[in-house]
């Protein structure tokens, strides 16, 4: 699986041939605007939550890619209404896709569209595609369910976790969560985008380095392959 990092907390995924883009917010953000937003493949876009901040983009690229949203019950439901594709899941939920599985997991956050709609409990996903297992968190605090992914799903390949701290984990809550799910490789993402989660890039590295756990930090539109 090739991951390319789009800012914030959107992800372009190549798994088996398909396009998935998670939680598009690429067009307000101003550490984004180098991404073409037009030239984006998607066959699916993954949707943890509902927040203005992960689905500012989700409408116009689904209507531009006519890609498919994956996502709880409450979001898949909203944007079927508006005659989009969308298949929705709820908590610890797993189904099949032609890019390989998706799992639904516990995020513990807060989720509402920015017209005030409900937008269900947030979630993180387990992607497996090509032998490979990645964990994206989403946005959430630390939580000890996090130990029951390694113990009944598998051995994680690499965990995506927010790091920016005030509305999400930070990077010292973010290395515990990473040691309870036993990952040994770490992608952070939800970092300064806004004010608030500014963060010390080095200290983030060194609170993971210090647990042996690497902390990747790309730039935006840069890309790893797991």
């Amino acid at each position: 699986m090739k991951i390319q990092y789009l800012g914030h907390a959107s992800l372009a995924i190549e798994a088996n041939g398909k396009h998935i883009i998670v939680d598009p917010f690429i067009t307000p953000n101003e550490l984004a605007k180098h991404i073409d937003f037009n030239q984006l493949k998607a066959d699916y876009i993954v949707v943890t939550h509902a927040h203005q901040d992960h689905v500012y983009d989700v409408e116009a690229l689904a209507k531009l890619t006519d890609a498919t949203i994956i996502s709880n019950a409450e979001i898949a439901g909203y944007y079927a209404v508006k005659g989009l594709k969308a298949h929705g899941m709820n908590t610890g939920g797993k189904f099949s896709f032609e890019f390989g599985s998706i799992q639904s997991t516990i995020a513990f956050h807060s989720s509402s569209f920015a017209d005030g709609t409900y937008g269900g409990d947030p979630n993180g996903y387990i992607i497996e595609s090509e032998g490979k297992r990645v964990y994206i968190a989403g946005d959430t605090a630390l939580t000890y369910e996090m130990k029951l992914i390694p113990d009944t799903i598998g051995q994680l390949d690499l965990a995506i976790l927010p790091i920016g701290d005030n509305y999400t984990m930070g990077a010292k809550s973010a290395s515990i969560a990473a040691e309870y799910v036993q990952a040994t490789k770490v992608l952070g993402y939800h970092y300064d985008t806004f004010p608030p989660i500014k963060i010390d890039k080095a200290e983030a590295k060194s609170i993971f380095f210090s647990r042996h756990i690497q902390l990747v930090l790309l730039d935006i539109g840069e890309d790893i392959t797991v």
